[in-house]
């Protein structure tokens, strides 16, 4: 059954914070979801902090209590409520009354659907009711909607707003660094640096005035453009340094091109890709097949590919682990070609994991397997991306074989990358990619392209493309 966390920042809001949990313990849920509240008194010096346990002992269960001892802004009551959410989604609720729990569903539906990463609740488009207030405060939240918009490349038409819900893994493996309201540029911004699908709805909007006791400031907004202009600069949005690199290298649309061209004319029309991610080469390969499976085992990787591709009738998106054969069942024998780029050197048993590619396919079906080559530029960069090792070209030939393939072609891929990766990996030791180095790179794909094939060297990786024999139903056997 799935859970909603909703986290509620309060500072000074002793008056309306009863009446607020009160509505939110009330709110409407969609069927089969359920609801905790954590809420985060920051630092209060009032009553807020009885109240909100107040609260907590008429629900007892449903209502948790943390607190700052000092006022550090409503970004990092955000932080603290979001690092002790238990439930799948989030969703952001102020504790001044402004925003009406009665939206629940609509900020929730496309989330629970599986069609978005975030919705956020705008106060702008025209539906449901709002209070009517300050010309200049609309004036200059337009503008610095659009502001964010243009560093963003998204079309919001209320950056601001204080309802935001989202998937909890998405923003929790997010670094969030703004403690005040410039927060909500922030994880605007990074959302779509990582690509996130954004969903807006019209909201009820009952706004305060600063007589009332509404907290935001003109100086809020002057952080917000400092914010935005320094995480489009400063690009940090990833926590771990493997996922970090990966994010680095989906930005190399040229060359993911390039790779996607490179195995195109092997694939056939019912496809299984193995260790998808959030779907860069999907995106390309998927369109015009009959069937296009695309599995992960991250449940981020899942949720983020089960959004980016919803509107493709005809992809699956599945859990498929390459060294459990259960995974692979269901769909043996209805695929014709496994496509498995850059997985098998994370799987200590490289053997089975060949032969379970080999046993789900159709009789006369197709492997696709990208690996890295080279165990002598094996450094830093591969033990930070978890692989156990890279391939010499017999080697893989030798176990594709072995695995039940007959082996069609073995070649090499990138090979001007190679002297980069020994250096950046080997000699320098470094963990992460340069973004300057691979924007360079990836603007000249059109001439590593056209120089790949006649550079004397090894690739930076191998592919193997390997045909199930005809006649071979069960394929292969697992050991």
């Amino acid at each position: 059954m799935p859970l909603v966390s909703i986290l509620v920042p309060a500072y000074n809001e002793e008056e309306f914070l009863p009446t607020l949990l009160e509505r939110a313990l009330a709110a409407p849920l969609l069927p089969g979801v359920e609801s905790e509240i954590l809420v985060v008194d920051d630092g209060s010096t009032d009553g807020t902090s009885e109240a909100a346990l107040a609260a907590a002992g008429r629900a007892p269960g449903r209502v948790r209590v943390l607190r700052h001892e000092k006022n550090r802004g409503k970004g990092a009551a955000i932080r603290t409520a979001l690092a002790e959410a238990r439930g799948e989604f989030s969703l952001i609720q102020d504790a001044d009354l402004e925003y009406d729990p009665r939206d629940y569903p609509r900020l929730l539906g496309p989330l629970l659907e599986g069609r978005a990463d975030a919705v956020f609740g705008t106060r702008f488009a025209v539906g449901l009711e709002r209070r009517v207030l300050y010309y200049w405060h609309s004036v200059a939240n337009q503008w610095l909607t659009a502001l964010v918009d243009a560093g963003a490349g998204l079309n919001l038409t209320d950056v601001w707003t204080g309802y935001k819900a989202f998937r909890t893994g998405l923003v929790r493996s997010i670094p969030l660094r703004s403690n005040g309201f410039s927060f909500e540029v922030e994880l605007t911004l990074k959302l779509a640096q990582r690509e996130a699908v954004i969903y807006e709805t019209p909201i009820r909007y009952h706004g305060r005035t600063k007589e009332e006791g509404k907290k935001i400031r003109p100086r809020d907004a002057l952080w917000g453009v400092l914010t935005l202009f320094r995480f489009c600069v400063q690009r940090d949005t990833y926590l771990e340094r493997g996922p970090e690199i990966l994010d680095r290298l989906a930005g190399t649309r040229r060359f993911n091109g390039w790779m996607a061209e490179t195995i195109a004319p092997f694939i056939g029309r019912r496809v299984l890709e193995i260790g998808a991610g959030i779907g860069n080469l999907t995106r390309r390969l998927a369109p015009g097949r009959a069937l296009y499976v695309a599995s992960d085992i991250e449940n981020e990787h899942l949720a983020r590919l089960a959004a980016r591709l919803a509107h493709r009738p005809n992809v699956r998106v599945a859990r498929v682990d390459l060294t459990r054969w259960e995974d692979f069942e269901p769909l043996q024998g209805t695929v014709d070609t496994a496509i498995c780029l850059n997985v098998v050197e994370h799987v200590e048993d490289d053997l089975l994991a060949l032969r379970h590619l080999n046993r789900v396919l159709a009789p006369g079906g197709r492997a696709i397997v990208l690996v890295p080559e080279g165990q002598g530029i094996y450094g830093e960069l591969d033990v930070v991306l978890g692989h156990w090792r890279r391939y010499a070209e017999p080697e893989l030939r030798a176990k594709m074989e072995e695995a039940g393939f007959e082996v069609e072609r073995v070649f090499g891929f990138n090979r001007v990358t190679r002297p980069g990766w020994w250096w950046n990996g080997r000699v320098l030791k470094r963990r992460t990619f340069s973004r300057l180095q691979l924007w360079i790179f990836d603007r000249l794909v059109w001439l590593w392209k056209r120089l790949d094939r006649r550079l004397p060297w090894p690739g930076v990786s191998l592919i193997a493309v390997g045909r199930k024999p005809e006649g071979a139903a069960g394929g292969a056997q697992t050991r």
